[in-house]
């Protein structure tokens, strides 16, 4: 029983610090056109050290390394509401760049064979900043839920980052669908490399399975199967940043 309650207080701190905190962002995974990806990613970053002059915040990018269709995810921090981002005056602002909210049929879309753009929730953008500016190594979960399953997915994730501060790890920061694409949350994980996302392996079983418990698990190896009862579809990627500078 104190387990339970522990879990529960937890859940509602961390929803009621992401229901405060949190921001809108545009999540943009594109896959380069044969032969292009180096010079869609040469002028992504052309965007990025232009941001300001564009009136976007400061965007990140990443690059898949395995486990994923797409080559690179750009997200772009939004701001606390989407009114102002949604006018033609904003959108027209954006295109003055080569790759942000470009025509159908431009130029731009020579150097895309797929791209799929969402429109999501997620934390406060300085913590955003500071984990990207941070952190240059990422675990990327992409996933869409079964029928009447979001918000229990969405708990799901909740506990997991309760596991994941038991066992000495940061959270992931969590993402959820407003509108655009098929998924309805995304998690980025953050580490230095991929010895640091590795770490994990050495912790010994029972502080795991303590931890899992504490979080509301069964145990550590419910934790996987668990999250699969809840899924359609499930995306799951390493990534490296790509810095503008």
């Amino acid at each position: 029983m104190k387990n339970i309650i522990y879990c529960l207080a937890l859940l509602l701190v961390a929803c009621g610090t992401q229901a405060q905190d949190e921001a809108y962002y545009k999540m943009t995974t594109m896959r380069a056109a044969p032969g292009k990806l180096l010079e869609l990613i040469d002028m992504l970053k052309g965007d990025m050290r232009n941001h300001e002059s564009l009136g976007i915040q400061e965007p990140f990018l990443m690059r898949h390394s395995q486990g994923d269709q797409w080559d690179l995810l750009m997200i772009y921090p939004i701001g606390t509401t989407l009114g102002n981002y949604m006018t033609d005056a904003e959108l027209a602002k954006r295109r003055q760049s080569t790759t942000q909210d470009q025509p159908h049929g431009s130029s731009y879309y020579d150097w895309i064979s797929f791209q799929e753009e969402q429109i999501v929730k997620g934390p406060a953008i300085a913590e955003f900043n500071r984990r990207f500016k941070t952190y240059g190594y990422y675990h990327v979960e992409i996933f869409q839920a079964l029928a009447g399953k979001q918000k229990e997915l969405y708990d799901e994730r909740v506990m997991e980052n309760v596991y994941l501060k038991e066992i000495g790890r940061d959270d992931n920061l969590i993402f959820t669908k407003v509108f655009g694409g098929e998924a309805d949350q995304f998690t980025i994980g953050f580490y230095r490399d991929i010895k640091h996302y590795a770490e994990s392996a050495d912790i010994p079983a029972e502080v795991e399975d303590k931890a899992a418990v504490k979080a509301g698990f069964e145990g550590v190896h419910t934790i996987g199967s668990y999250l699969r009862s809840l899924l359609l579809k499930h995306h799951d990627t390493l990534a490296g940043a790509v810095r503008a500078n």
